[in-house]
């Protein structure tokens, strides 16, 4: 993580996303920039909550690890998302590790001058009603797309979701074949199952596969698969 203090840049991330009013002038000056590299942790589960982050760019991992060490992948986050509102709300630990998938930029204010300035700012609580009610939206149709569709499609949706950003052209079309666990968990289907379709991508021309990773071929027939339904 690197902490970047440049006024000029945080003025027009604020601009972009809307945000001017969000923050109070008390707040302001202790909000900063950081930047997360690819595959860095941005909080763990279980610890103590110290910055409530606003993703502003790039692509974040939320996932929750059980005590017997397994994983499960809950979503993936772009802009504009808050890292840390619920936490904050409730005053409890983190609930879940966030992990930056591609390069990433955030808002980042500690909560000590949260807690100070901001705790009856009505606009930033507003904020946060909001950012948690979509969560909560999402979620429920998240779980939704994983019962009403094949896994062909949830494994379409999945590829396109951690393989492109965006806001990052040199993020494009690439998965480890690490991470095709974190995919099983997700989109819930078996390794096995997950394997069977990947192959049947690979005959396809969608995707190509090797002992490192997958790489996307035909993105355009992908997204034809998924139908427009992409995790988040």
């Amino acid at each position: 993580m690197k902490e970047i203090k440049d006024s000029e840049q945080l003025s027009r991330y604020l601009h972009a996303h809307q945000m001017e009013s969000i923050f109070n002038e008390s707040l302001k000056p202790h909000l900063s920039l950081y930047i997360f590299d690819q595959g860095e942790l941005i909080c763990s589960q279980g610890e103590p909550l110290q910055y409530l982050y606003v993703l502003v760019k790039g692509k974040i991992k939320i996932y929750t690890t059980s005590v017997e060490g397994r994983t499960l992948v809950i979503s993936f986050k772009t802009p504009l998302e808050v890292i840390g509102d619920i936490e904050y709300i409730r005053g409890i630990d983190t609930i879940n590790t966030v992990e930056a998938v591609s390069p990433v930029c955030m808002i980042g204010v500690h909560c000590r001058w949260l807690k100070k300035y901001g705790s009856d700012y009505s606009p930033l609580l507003q904020f946060l009603l909001e950012i948690i009610t979509k969560k909560f939206f999402i979620k429920s149709n998240s779980m939704s797309f994983n019962l009403m569709y094949p896994v062909e499609v949830r494994l379409a949706s999945y590829l396109l979701s951690v393989s492109f950003d965006e806001s990052d052209s040199l993020f494009r079309g690439q998965l480890s074949t690490s991470s095709l666990t974190d995919a099983a968990n997700l989109i819930g289907t078996s390794y096995r199952h997950l394997n069977r379709v990947i192959q049947k991508f690979c005959k396809e021309g969608l995707i190509e596969r090797n002992k490192d990773f997958i790489l996307v071929k035909d993105r355009e027939g992908l997204s034809a698969l998924a139908n427009h339904n992409i995790y988040k």
